[in-house]
């Protein structure tokens, strides 16, 4: 992946930005404050920024932007932003941040600014308190989810970085096969540590959340809990591994399945529905098809053979594992599939006798057709 300059990356922020303005400017919005901290993470931050984590950026429908960071060293390497002072300055009071630069802008009539609707109650009151001059918003259909809304179509930028993240998941995936054949491989922890030691090593940031590798004994759970322990993997049977990588803030999202032995008819029956449901799926990963009917026709498949898939078919990621939209039949049938937007494929079937099979890849959304970004597969061994 080609190194962006900080020039193409400022006007990267400001596309983003702009659309943003012009809701903010639609809706009568002067000010949106969007606040990352340890008890309220919020992506945005990262978006429209640069900034890692920690901090408050404030956002002015002229377009204009005040950084407020934790850590004022990180954000002068990764931040763009018209104006950086440390968190520091306000004794790390959020609402004392925002009072003080909101002070400091030119008066006008009452003008509004809106905070996360995440935000508490208490919380709130007390911007409500220190701002009697504004008109202080805190709602589910502003900005912060309208820009949630903006981040499930990805820019070129984010594409690159999640076609990266996916190429680097890919080696992993092909890493961990040879590894298991030469018998390097053979505890959950094993291939935990090995997902970690490799992704650092091609210039990940972490990984995309923690490793979930389970033996033939524990992958009839969805999420097998704990993430991963001392236990044979992968055993007789089937085993099942769930990770992602992060490259630039962008994460990956792929599940394989590894099948060791000789298997019985049913289990054999349960890798064939599966993979049939992930054949299905891409020829339904399309512009404007509905999401809705998509999640529906593999359902159909499953219930067809007496089986029921319990959970979603699959959802958006980026700077977050689990982004809007989410592919299932819950969500509203006027949802479709847009270009830009990166969506996993994830159909699984678990039995708690014969265990679990989970196929999960990445898939981009284009103008015409789809294009799989990761090549997650049933590994026989």
């Amino acid at each position: 992946m080609k190194n962006y300059s900080k020039e193409e990356m400022k006007a990267i922020y400001k596309r983003r930005k702009d659309f943003l303005c012009d809701f903010m400017i639609d809706n009568n919005i002067d000010v949106v404050v969007i606040d990352d901290s340890e008890d309220n993470r919020d992506a945005n931050l990262r978006y429209f920024c640069g900034h890692i984590s920690d901090g408050i950026l404030i956002i002015k429908n002229d377009g204009s932007t005040v950084l407020i960071p934790w850590d004022e060293n990180l954000a002068k390497d990764n931040a763009i932003a018209d104006k950086i002072i440390p968190f520091t300055r306000y004794e790390r009071d959020n609402v004392r941040a925002v009072k003080t630069v909101l002070g400091a802008m030119p008066k006008k009539n009452k003008q509004v600014v809106e905070i996360s609707p995440r935000t508490s109650y208490p919380d709130f009151l007390r911007f409500v308190d220190a701002l009697p001059e504004w008109d202080v918003r805190s709602r589910e259909e502003g900005c912060h989810n309208y820009a949630v809304t903006m981040r499930s179509i990805k820019d070129d930028y984010e594409i690159e970085c999640t076609k990266e993240a996916a190429r680097i998941g890919d080696k992993i995936i092909d890493g961990i096969e040879q590894r298991i054949k030469k018998g390097k491989i053979k505890t959950e922890t094993d291939v935990a540590l090995f997902i970690e030691s490799e992704c650092r090593k091609y210039g990940c940031e972490r990984t995309g959340f923690d490793t979930l590798a389970a033996g033939p004994e524990r992958s009839f759970a969805i999420h097998c809990f704990p993430n991963y322990t001392a236990g044979v993997w992968p055993g007789e049977g089937l085993s099942i591994l769930d990770f992602g990588v992060v490259y630039r803030g962008y994460t990956s999202d792929t599940t394989l399945t590894v099948a060791k032995g000789k298997l019985t008819p049913k289990q054999e029956e349960l890798i064939k529905l599966v993979e049939a449901a992930a054949h299905l799926g891409e020829e339904l990963y399309h512009k404007d098809v509905s999401i809705k009917t998509c999640a529906a026709k593999i359902d159909e498949l499953f219930s067809k053979k007496k089986r029921k898939m319990p959970h979603g078919l699959g959802h958006g990621i980026g700077l977050e594992i689990h982004e809007f939209p989410f592919v299932r039949q819950r969500c509203v049938p006027e949802l479709t599939f847009q270009p830009g937007m990166i969506v996993t494929l994830e159909p699984g079937l678990y039995d708690k006798t014969l265990g679990g099979v989970r196929l999960e890849n990445d898939i981009l959304i284009k103008e015409k057709g789809n294009e799989v970004l990761t090549h997650s597969r049933i590994i026989r061994i």
